[in-house]
């Protein structure tokens, strides 16, 4: 697989980050509508590590051309902070999409909440690819796991623009990945590394997504000096396919760049 994608023309000054772990491609719709006014890199992150995928996409920000800012969606979100922190020469600004919480208290009620959203049919057919994902040696395929995420993606949704799309994952990926994450998160690390970040950082969440809005806001305005927190309305865990939302979403992302210099 190709490990970066280019949307627009040279200079590129934003990088649209995929969340997964492992769904690659899952930026190309913030990509493609960013790129009308500034390049665009959708970086595709293959590692099984999260170092790995640190690797991977500050390679890919100095090949061309850094500093950028960093649009990260959901784990891209994470990984695009833990980017931020460990290398602040390269990153402009960060926005977080969707982000999930920084701290191990505000996740417990994340699976219950999107169950719970799904009709009785979806909702079993969910728990069994759950269960087996967390089994000891996991048997799910890729096509399974990319199943799962469908489910997830209708529940996470409030009004969704398209509905039952797949998109190609690794479930490798995503389960090395997410388990590491899980522990940096758990044991305080993710949010302490925050303290490193130099530059702006802005947080734009639905008020559907699952992922509870205080997991981000409360952690992140006592960790940043220069944090900003918004909030939309009628719109869940991917903006861009919000249709209330959608057009908010743009709009704040544009003027966003505009600041900063970046159109």
């Amino acid at each position: 697989m190709a490990k970066l994608r280019k949307h627009g023309q040279a200079p590129f000054r934003v990088a649209a980050v995929h969340g997964g772990p492992g769904a690659a491609g899952a930026m190309a719709p913030v990509a493609e509508v960013l790129s009308r006014t500034v390049g665009v890199l959708e970086p595709l992150q293959t590692a099984d590590t999260i170092a790995g995928q640190v690797a991977e996409l500050r390679e890919a920000l100095e090949e061309a051309g850094s500093p950028m800012v960093l649009v990260g969606h959901s784990w891209g979100a994470w990984l695009s902070w833990i980017v931020a922190a460990e290398h602040p020469e390269i990153v402009d600004e960060l926005v977080l999409v969707g982000s999930g919480p920084f701290e191990e208290r505000y996740a417990e009620g994340i699976t219950a909440t999107r169950l719970g959203r799904l009709d009785a049919r979806d909702r079993q057919r969910a728990l069994v690819l759950l269960n087996a994902l967390g089994g000891p040696a996991s048997s799910t395929t890729d096509e399974e796991l990319s199943e799962f995420g469908s489910l997830m993606s209708k529940a996470d949704s409030f009004d969704a623009l398209r509905k039952g799309g797949r998109l190609p994952v690794s479930k490798d990926v995503f389960l090395k990945v997410s388990a590491e994450a899980a522990e940096l998160r758990r044991s305080g690390w993710l949010l302490e590394i925050g303290k490193s970040i130099r530059c702006p950082v802005l947080a734009i969440h639905g008020d559907y997504d699952p992922h509870p809005l205080a997991g981000v806001k409360e952690p992140l305005s006592r960790t940043l000096r220069d944090f900003r927190f918004v909030l939309l309305e009628d719109c869940g865990h991917e903006p861009w396919n919000e249709r209330k939302a959608r057009d908010a979403f743009f709009n704040i992302l544009v003027k966003e760049l505009a600041a900063a210099g970046r159109t």
